[in-house]
């Protein structure tokens, strides 16, 4: 009876062998002493120089932090890479949500290193107004691209900007440039204040659009289409060429109501499928037109002027927006006058003129 007590049951389990670790604990530290480990500003410029896709990317988040004692060392690096810049195409690419934009700069970007290019997409996700998060989806919706070693690609939060870009997309293409990338790519969150901000700062810009999504006379903004050096209605493959010829036709008269641009280039119509890769190749072929043309005029060279210019102005008014607001008076100043604001004490904009005028008698 005893012997039976002492016996264990079938479904005994017994001791096995203890599984190692998947991760080494030296492998960790090791990690955790890099990521603590802050380049210099000649380390990376050097490495950008050099084609350092890991030092490219450091730059470009050190250009893109919001604290005050970043902003010395960005200039720095950006200051030392720009003697190495402009010796890009930009190519600003915008159209709605749904358009396929991510699938189409995959299928361009294969195209163009194909041809040997080395192509660098700066794409602007649109953050949340109410948890300030962004997806930053792109590496994952082109999943060809980001493999292939003559491309990178770096997703960026749009942040609190109105236009989702601003003046570190700007520098971040400074950046690229320097690091050997010949192709410039920015994708835009979508069609809205953001194409003005690209508009300022590529040399061609590319609208995406599609059909059979209602009217496309609804497409036909003017702004837009007026910004547009090119247009192309992109998914036109299977049932849908037929649609995609017929919204080619409606943009196409659209396009002759509006003036003549002062580069005197006449946009383009065209369609493409970003799946078949049909029409790609024709898209570069017409960017290498407009290139030719505004080089032998002398427009593209006075466009980039009037674009530096632009943003130094509205690097201006960013500064001044960061020092007001990062100034521990005005802050406190600011706090009270809310308020005062929204108890009916003080007008909007009497608190805003005597916010001002204390933050310059400073």
């Amino acid at each position: 009876m005893e012997n039976n007590k002492k016996k264990q049951s079938a479904l005994h389990e017994k001791a096995g062998i203890t599984s190692p670790e998947i991760i080494s604990s030296a492998s960790v530290a090791h990690i955790k002493n890099l990521k603590k480990h802050q380049p210099s500003s000649e380390e990376l410029i050097s490495g950008i120089l050099a084609g350092n896709i890991a030092a490219l990317s450091r730059a470009i988040t050190l250009v893109e932090s919001t604290q005050v004692s970043h902003l010395e060392k960005a200039n720095e690096v950006i200051n030392a890479c720009l003697p190495h810049a402009n010796n890009s195409v930009r190519i600003g690419i915008t159209g709605v949500p749904g358009v396929g934009k991510s699938t189409f700069i995959e299928a361009f970007g294969k195209y163009l290193t194909g041809l040997g290019k080395k192509v660098a997409v700066l794409a602007v996700d649109p953050s949340s107004t109410i948890s300030h998060g962004s997806i930053l989806g792109d590496k994952t919706r082109m999943e060809e691209l980001v493999k292939d070693e003559n491309a990178y690609i770096r997703p960026s939060a749009s942040g609190e900007t109105l236009g989702g870009v601003a003046r570190k997309t700007r520098e971040a293409i400074t950046l690229c440039e320097a690091c050997g990338f010949d192709t410039i790519i920015i994708e835009t969150v979508g069609v809205g204040q953001s194409e003005t901000a690209v508009h300022s700062m590529v040399d061609f810009f590319l609208l995406l659009k599609i059909s059979g999504a209602g009217d496309e006379l609804q497409g036909i903004k003017r702004g837009i289409m007026e910004m547009a050096d090119a247009i192309v209605i992109n998914k036109a493959d299977g049932d849908n060429i037929r649609k995609a010829n017929l919204a080619k036709t409606e943009f196409n008269r659209a396009l002759h109501l509006f003036p003549t641009k002062k580069s005197g280039w006449t946009p383009t119509t065209s369609t493409c499928s970003a799946i078949t890769h049909e029409g790609i190749s024709a898209i570069w072929e017409t960017i290498l037109k407009f290139l030719t043309l505004t080089k032998d005029n002398q427009y593209f060279f006075e466009k980039r002027k009037e674009q530096n210019q632009y943003w130094m102005l509205e690097t201006i008014n960013e500064q001044l927006k960061l020092n007001f607001y990062n100034d521990p008076e005005i802050h406190k100043l600011l706090e009270e006058n809310k308020k005062a604001v929204q108890n009916n004490e003080i007008s909007p904009f009497a608190a805003a003129q005597l916010l001002l005028e204390k933050y310059f008698k400073k």
